[in-house]
């Protein structure tokens, strides 16, 4: 065998071991395109890869997992977006607290004060209540009238023609008793939010002035 035939033999034996497939264990497992365009692959993250988008390969060469750098960052951002407005949220009850106790110890100096405002709004409400009652009253009166005045208008056979004046007046007594009706219940259920209320700020009022 001449020096030629030997080379010939080198070459295939050299294109052979190219075109072989690698060992499983030699196989690259992570890939990413550079800022260059290109493509890198290695058995670890390579370091044209850091900061760009990552692809995690099976053996088999299927995507198994992306690592994507701003998704992290913008979790990042989410969650100190979140502490901040949790903070401002604190601060901003601490500051209302703060103003709020500020506010009722200017308002009372001590807890009969507080009693003596309880009894002063307790009065003014049952004072509404008393007259949104006599309002009442004069309607269901008035309504009275009205169910008289029907008879006045009833014929022999039991069927009644109401004037349409008469009409319009019965409808806005009807609708005026409704409103202060619906009035009284409100006044009277505030009866215990007024009693909460002095109940809170006495319990406040006590906290911070034995501290």
């Amino acid at each position: 065998m001449n020096s030629i035939d030997r080379i010939r033999i080198l070459a295939l034996c050299a294109s052979a071991l190219a075109l072989a497939p690698l060992p499983a264990d030699a196989q690259s497992t992570f890939r990413c395109q550079g800022k260059d365009g290109k493509k890198y692959y290695g058995n670890t993250v390579p370091p044209q890869c850091y900061g760009r988008l990552v692809e995690q390969l099976n053996k088999q060469g299927m995507v198994v997992k992306r690592i994507d750098p701003d998704a992290n960052d913008n979790k990042d951002l989410e969650a100190k977006a979140a502490e901040k407005a949790a903070k401002e949220k604190h601060d901003l009850a601490s500051r209302e607290t703060q103003r709020r106790n500020r506010a009722l110890l200017a308002t009372y100096t001590s807890e009969k004060d507080i009693e003596e405002q309880r009894g002063r709004a307790l009065a003014d409400n049952q004072k509404t209540v008393r007259e949104i009652e006599q309002r009442v009253a004069d309607l269901k009166k008035r309504r009275a009238g009205f169910d008289k005045e029907l008879e006045f208008y009833q014929d022999k056979s039991g069927k009644t023609k109401v004037p349409p004046k008469l009409q319009e007046e019965i409808r806005q007594a009807d609708f005026d008793l409704k409103v202060q009706q619906e009035s009284l219940e409100t006044k009277k259920k505030e009866v215990s939010t007024i009693n909460a209320k002095y109940d809170e700020d006495k319990k406040r009022f006590v906290a911070l002035t034995k501290r």
